[in-house]
């Protein structure tokens, strides 16, 4: 199911937000066999109080960094830079390297760019609980190649909590939920159908809602109010998984998921009313929940917070410096 209101994966430059988006268990994400629960998501945005100089020509500014600061976050979470303006290929290695990861407990890790406004740094494997993080991004006077120099200097730092994971089988209706190694619950669940499957892959907590309204029309499933896929509808205990619109919720149309209804969803997974209020309160952003069983491929790492679903080849063949440890915090 979706939301019908739109945004990007990002918040404004001060304050700090969620995710925003259109929302709508339907498609999207490039995929033609879509079919997400769908809102696009948000993003905590910069530092409240950056330092500026007098650019060398036009300002390069920061969109949003995510998370933002003070924020506790899941084991899978990214940090995620956004420019607002495109940063050419020849200026990537130098931007990369004035966009400093420090963190209590040293890990390796790279940045990671997913076109020119956006790039995302996540450590080789899941972040140490209780590890303490810093980004610095340092880039006065640095040129994006384009003929636009940084202006500001931002800080965020956040911290990783409890090692929460949700493991969900579709095939088996089910969702493992672990907390620090150790199996917490198992919940009965549903899956999206065939004609809408839900992504496979494992994607980090983008924000959650305790009431999100969704439209299939928000996310081109259908408009035609006859239609026995339309529906429009605000539904509780919403964690968001992904920027097409993929959650994990309640649904008044499957009340009691499992193997046992095996009803299909529009992409989403589905809890009971129960399940879908504990699981809401279990979870923070950047838990990973990774989903197996379903048709469809695995969700692009770009699609919200899916970093991990690229392995490390192909996690640092987008990266214009390479693997580096990070500083010591």
């Amino acid at each position: 199911m979706g939301r019908h209101k739109g945004g990007t994966v990002g918040i404004a430059l001060v304050t700090g937000a969620l995710l925003l988006g259109a929302s709508a268990c339907g498609g999207g994400g490039g995929d033609k066999a879509s079919g997400d629960d769908a809102k696009a998501p948000g993003t905590p945005s910069v530092s409240a109080s950056p330092s500026a100089t007098k650019p060398a020509g036009p300002p390069m500014l920061l969109e949003t960094i995510t998370p933002r600061t003070g924020t506790t976050v899941g084991v899978a979470m990214p940090i995620s830079v956004v420019f607002t303006d495109p940063v050419a290929t020849k200026a990537r290695a130098t931007v990369e390297k004035h966009m400093k990861v420090s963190a209590s407990q040293p890990v390796a890790g790279a940045w990671h760019w997913f076109g020119d406004k956006r790039a995302d740094w996540r450590p080789k494997t899941y972040w140490p609980s209780g590890t303490r993080v810093k980004i610095d991004v340092d880039v006065k006077g640095v040129s994006n190649g384009n003929g636009r120099y940084g202006v500001h200097g931002y800080t965020h730092t956040f911290k990783v909590g409890d090692d929460v994971r949700a493991n969900v089988s579709v095939t088996g209706h089910t969702m493992k939920v672990t907390r620090n190694g150790r199996a917490v619950r198992t919940l009965s669940i549903n899956a999206g159908s065939a004609q809408y499957p839900t992504w496979n892959g494992t994607m980090a907590v983008i924000d959650k809602q305790a009431k999100v309204h969704m439209t299939s029309c928000s996310v081109g499933i259908s408009c035609d109010k006859g239609s026995s896929d339309y529906y429009d509808l605000t539904l509780p205990w919403d964690v968001h998984l992904t920027q097409s619109g993929t959650y994990v919720h309640y649904s008044t149309g499957d009340p009691t998921p499992g193997s046992g209804s095996a009803r299909g969803s529009h992409g989403c997974v589905h809890l009971s009313l129960s399940d879908a209020k504990w699981f809401y309160d279990q979870v923070k952003q950047g838990d990973p929940v990774t989903i197996t069983g379903s048709p469809r491929a695995k969700a692009p790492a770009d699609n919200g917070y899916a970093a991990f679903n690229l392995g490390w080849d192909q996690w640092l063949a987008g990266s214009a410096s390479g693997e580096q440890p990070t500083a010591t915090l």
